[in-house]
C-alpha cells in the first residue's frame, strides 16, 4: 500500500492577496497625513472622532487581554469571539481615523520641552509598529482559519504585544493631543 500524503497548501494567492491590502492602507494613510491635508469641508464635522477612536482603542485592547487570557484557559470560541470583536473594533478605529484625517486633516502637539519629546517617542513607536498590524492580523486570521495553529501561533506571539501595545499608545497619544484638537 502507498503512503499518499496530502498536497502542499498553496498560500500564495493569501500572500499577494494580505501584501495589496497592506501596501494599499498604508499608501492611503501616507496620502492622507503627508500629502492631502485635510478637506475643512463646512458641511461635514467629524471632530467627535477622535473620541471615538480613542475608546475603540481602549476596547480592542481590553479585547486582546481577555483573548489572551481566554486562550490561556484553553477557551477556544471565547478567545476567537474576543478576537474576532478585537480586529472589529480596530478596523472601525482605522475606517474613523481615515475619515476623521481625510476631513481634518492633522492635529499637531502644541506643546514644548519634555513633553514634546515625550510625546514624539510614544507617537514614533506607535506609528511604526503599527505598519505591522493589518499584514499581521490578516496572516494570524488566515492561518486560524485554515486551521494551522502553528503558523498561527507563531505570528500571534509576535502580533499579539504589538497590536496591545500600539491599541494602548492610541489612547495615550489622543490624551497627549486633546488639548490640541480645535472645538468643534
Amino acid at each position: 500500500m502507498q503512503n499518499v500524503q496530502a498536497a502542499p497548501r498553496n498560500d500564495r494567492p493569501f500572500y499577494v492577496f494580505n501584501a495589496i491590502v497592506s501596501v494599499a492602507a498604508l499608501s492611503l494613510l501616507a496620502w492622507l497625513l503627508l500629502i492631502h491635508g485635510g478637506l475643512e469641508s463646512p458641511t461635514v464635522n467629524l471632530r467627535f472622532m477622535p473620541a471615538v477612536n480613542a475608546v475603540l482603542n481602549a476596547t480592542a485592547a481590553s479585547l486582546l487581554v481577555a483573548g489572551f487570557v481566554a486562550i490561556r484557559r484553553k477557551r477556544v470560541e471565547a478567545h476567537r469571539a474576543l478576537m474576532g470583536s478585537a480586529f472589529a473594533a480596530s478596523t472601525l478605529f482605522l475606517v474613523g481615523y481615515l475619515a476623521y484625517h481625510a476631513v481634518h486633516g492633522d492635529t499637531k502637539y502644541g506643546g514644548e520641552g519634555v513633553g514634546k519629546v515625550v510625546y514624539l517617542v510614544i507617537l514614533a513607536s506607535h506609528v511604526l509598529l503599527s505598519m505591522g498590524i493589518v499584514p499581521m492580523a490578516l496572516a494570524a486570521f488566515y492561518f486560524a482559519w485554515r486551521k494551522d495553529f502553528a503558523k498561527h501561533t507563531r505570528v500571534t506571539k509576535v502580533l499579539h504585544p504589538i497590536w496591545l501595545y500600539v491599541s494602548v499608545t492610541g489612547v495615550v497619544v489622543y490624551l497627549l493631543l486633546r488639548p490640541y484638537y480645535p472645538a468643534g
